[in-house]
């Protein structure tokens, strides 16, 4: 088959670098409307070796005690692409040096003689300065029946179990970057909202977490209310962390070789071994045609070992991600302590094609470690070929998380800021239940969670299994109410067990409405509101009402607070983004 290629513009990146008498290579990277861009990956070659760092939230770096030279420095971004500058460093006339680039993001799509109107529509969208489609891949996301409203007069009660995910946040966070609207079923909404931390209270009274109801009004229809529900985890000092007990499982198969793949989860384990102790112990296991153990059991202290077997990785083969899986529960349970965080986690894009490929041998095999106190953290990296659904399903399975890696930023934000999350679990089986009063809620709709719903009868079933709540994670539920009446509108009950425990433990608190508008509201829920909307309006949601990417902007501008992070700066980014790129507004492409 003839197969044509489409070069399609897709953005300016702006980088003004700064020189000064001490030796300094500082400087700035902007989108091409000059908004700084965080998480950029900034690469200095000198004779001595690589230096890497990354923009922070108002895209700035700095390189400093740099000798006299002309240095190659590459700036990346999942989405935007590398480009190289020459900076020259002279201490005695310190120049300044401004660098714009305005290259072309390559973006191949791929058009078949069964198709011969395709390549002119390609072209037509180009011209037009549209989004190109993207081309065809085996990406896989498990389908989301959107959850609808319930009467409550035939059913008051509903049941989940949390969720601390974030990789469908980053995940659309790549598309937007590319400039492509998500496939509806990558856009889990839970997660987008529980990407960002919002200020509860801490816990009291020796309990894991605390817990915070509030109810305004639903932006998106003037004649219903929106519940938000607000778990906030204990912090753990350094001091009282138990040893970790990981094990590196690591996928170098021939689909890792793209910088944003296996290059990418190495720079992202290097930030993770850089905060390890001399109690906690790595052992690094990979799998391509085969699966095989590439450093034993190994202290934190020895951070060389550690990199160093890193840094020997390479791609290359076939994906024999059932025999990895099952060497790393071996060695898991070879190194397992029971006063440690034993925890194995995956590195992959999901492309399990040869060996034991059975889900339901996997689930088994993770089902059966979970109970040995062994869990599984599923890190998420690639594009076309991504198993999502898999990824989460695994994650689920094992008590642990499920992340996206775009870029080394996100790589930062998972192993550096929220470390003691991503491994240190407080409570497990965190089950949440609601039940309204039909006297004053007629109908009732929990946004996003499709896949964490739990049958009533699990809420005091002790075997049946839930999320786990890492130290210092946040978890946040919204449920849209058709209102009858205002005052005492529901009871909440929540049910969870201590790390160690079996038998759950019930907390309660009643859920009151008072009446208040959005605007009334704490700024942290109309922030959750504005994110909920955002993802309605990418699913192109029937339950959307008047949403609109407008209204999230206005409504999330006014409430992004401190942001010292430049999460919520980041958000507002990509909702411009989508509103430019999606026709009509509101309605979702791909």
């Amino acid at each position: 088959m003839k197969r044509a290629s489409i070069l399609l513009i897709a953005f300016v990146v702006a980088c003004t670098s700064v020189i000064n008498e001490h030796g300094t290579v500082a400087g700035v990277v902007t989108d091409p409307s000059g908004t700084p861009l965080p998480g950029v990956t900034v690469t200095l070659h000198t004779t001595a070796g690589d230096r890497t760092m990354v923009t922070d939230a108002r895209g700035a770096y700095k390189f400093t005690n740099v000798s006299d030279g002309n240095y190659r420095m590459q700036i990346s971004l999942a989405g935007f692409g590398t480009r190289s500058v020459i900076v020259p460093v002279k201490d005695e006339k310190s120049p300044r040096l401004v660098t714009r680039l305005r290259n072309a993001v390559v973006e191949s799509i791929t058009v078949t003689a069964q198709a011969p109107g395709a390549a002119g529509r390609m072209f037509a969208k180009a011209a037009m300065n549209l989004p190109a489609e993207p081309p065809p891949d085996t990406a896989k996301y498990a389908a989301i029946a959107e959850n609808g409203f319930v009467d409550t007069a035939k059913e008051r009660t509903t049941t989940f179990s949390i969720d601390v995910d974030g990789a469908s946040y980053a995940n659309v966070r790549r598309f937007l970057n590319a400039n492509l609207i998500p496939p509806p079923d990558a856009v889990r909404i839970e997660e987008m909202v529980n990407y960002f931390t919002y200020s509860y209270p801490p816990p009291s009274g020796g309990r894991p977490f605390s817990v915070t109801t509030e109810v305004a009004g639903c932006p998106w229809d003037a004649g219903h209310r929106l519940l938000r529900i607000g778990v906030q985890a204990k912090n753990l000092d350094a001091w009282k962390l138990a040893p970790n007990h990981l094990v590196f499982l690591l996928d170098v198969s021939g689909s890792m070789q793209p910088r944003e793949r296996l290059p990418l989860i190495k720079s992202a384990f290097r930030l993770l071994v850089d905060q390890l102790r001399a109690e906690d112990s790595v052992s690094i296991v990979v799998y391509a045609g085969a699966a095989g153990m590439v450093l034993p059991p190994t202290s934190g202290a020895d951070k060389t070992a550690i990199l160093a077997a890193l840094d020997n990785l390479q791609a290359g083969g076939s994906t024999a991600g059932g025999a990895g899986i099952e060497l790393a529960y071996k060695t898991a349970q070879e190194n397992f302590a029971a006063e440690a965080n034993n925890r194995v986690i995956l590195a992959t894009d999901g492309d399990f094609n040869v060996g034991t490929t059975s889900i339901d041998d996997l689930t088994k095999l993770i089902e059966e470690k979970r109970k040995l106190g062994i869990y599984l953290t599923c890190i998420g990296v690639g594009t076309d070929n991504l198993n999502d659904a898999l990824m989460e399903s695994l994650a689920d399975k094992g008590n642990g998380n499920y992340y996206y890696l775009d870029s080394i930023g996100e790589a930062k934000k998972v192993f550096v800021q929220q470390l003691q999350g991503t491994l240190v679990a407080v409570a497990r089986d965190v089950k949440v239940q609601l039940e309204f009063d039909p006297a004053r809620v007629a109908s009732y709709r929990q946004i996003g969670y499709e896949d964490r719903a739990l049958a009533n009868k699990d809420f005091e079933d002790d075997t049946k299994d839930a999320g786990e709540l890492g130290a210092g994670h946040s978890v946040t539920a919204l449920y849209e109410i058709v209102p009858r009446g205002g005052g005492a509108i529901a009871n909440l009950r929540l049910r969870y067990k201590d790390p160690g425990g079996e038998a759950s433990q019930l907390i309660t608190a009643p859920v009151t409405d008072d009446g208040k508008s959005i605007y009334a509201a704490s700024p942290d829920f109309q922030f959750a509101a504005a994110v909920a909307e955002f993802g309605m309006l990418l699913r192109n949601s029937k339950y959307k009402g008047t949403s609109s990417y407008a209204d999230v902007l206005a409504l999330a501008r006014a409430m992004r607070g401190s942001d010292l992070e430049g999460y919520r700066e980041e958000f507002l980014r990509m909702v411009e983004t989508s509103r430019a790129i999606t026709a009509p507004e509101g309605i979702a492409r791909r």
